[in-house]
């Protein structure tokens, strides 16, 4: 996808108060509103000044966007380059209420600010001289093994607010959160009463956690059950075995049957994420071959191939 730099598209400084930023945006507007423009591009430059205002006009959507260019600019990005948001770069933004939806934006904004709109819609009180408190959310990262044992995690949230100046403002919070065993990807964790305060004597708002797990090449997870490489040597393999390997759970003795290839999936049931139905554990064979890095291992490699004159590892491409 292509990076946007919205501080260009409404022609103002990186540094622009929320008053300057509003009247380019009212000057652009002017110029290139569809009804009233002449210019030859205005429904796509008037598309590009709504996303940029968007983005820009929102303290806490601004306060992501400048973290995630200076993350584009450390890799050369520039307007309309190509560029992915490295995994998890949204991690503990805290934003408020109901999102924008994404869908009339870019796949830039889709990329950046999609999920959050559609994991949104935490609603508000009603009016009045009291109203409850704008409920947030944000998203975590935790280890896969936190789904399996749960436990207690200090977590940071940032978040931006417009200063007595009106400029932005960064703020940061710690807080105590208590992740229940078997929490699953996409999972929201409520914290009643941490988002915005009320009006009058209403109560605040809930803060809700979206749960996300942090990459790792030992495992992934999809829902409840989880898969996780298992490499073989090739005798292990062709003869089967008992091996230990170590899980999100902890080590296990799994055997491995004879003939096993590339790609099988050894089950192992109710070994996946915990719940009154456990998800299972999925091991996926890869073969790992030694290294012929030795006058003795090239010779075992030269008398391996001996023994198999007639196999062709080839002998089904192009069926």
């Amino acid at each position: 996808m292509e990076f946007k730099d919205y501080y260009r598209s409404l022609g103002v400084d990186k540094g622009a108060s929320p008053d300057e930023i509003k009247k380019a945006y009212r000057k652009l507007a002017r110029k290139y509103h569809p009804d009233v423009s002449k210019e030859a591009d205005a429904a796509a430059r008037m598309a590009e000044v709504n996303e940029a205002n968007a983005v820009l006009s929102d303290p806490e959507k601004r306060a992501a966007y400048d973290a995630v260019s200076a993350q584009a600019a450390a890799q050369g990005a520039r307007a309309g380059a190509e560029f992915r948001p490295p995994p998890g770069w949204d991690t503990g933004f805290e934003f408020t209420g109901r999102p924008q939806d994404a869908g009339d934006y870019s796949d830039f904004f889709e990329q950046l600010f999609g999920q959050g709109a559609r994991r949104g819609g935490f609603g508000q009180g009603g009016g009045g001289a009291e109203r409850r408190g704008s409920d947030h959310h944000a998203k975590i990262e935790l280890d896969l093994q936190d789904a399996y044992h749960g436990g207690t995690r200090t977590l940071s949230l940032r978040a931006a607010r417009p200063g007595p100046d009106g400029r932005m403002q960064s703020e940061e919070r710690s807080l105590e959160v208590r992740i229940p065993k078997g929490v699953r990807e996409g999972q929201l964790i409520r914290l009643a009463g941490q988002g915005g305060p009320g009006l009058g004597e209403a109560p605040p708002g809930d803060l809700f956690l979206e749960v996300h797990f942090r990459p790792d090449a030992r495992w992934r997870s999809v829902d409840r059950d989880v898969y996780q490489p298992l490499p073989l040597a090739p005798w292990e393999a062709a003869l089967g075995a008992s091996v230990e390997v170590q899980t999100p759970s902890g080590t296990v003795e799994v055997t491995v049957p004879a003939r096993s290839r590339a790609g099988r999936k050894l089950r192992l049931k109710g070994r996946g994420i915990p719940a009154a139905t456990p998800g299972d554990l999925y091991l996926e064979v890869e073969i790992a071959l030694p290294p012929a890095d030795s006058d003795a291992a090239r010779a075992a490699w030269t008398a391996l191939g001996k023994a198999f004159p007639t196999f062709n590892p080839r002998e089904t491409q192009g069926r």
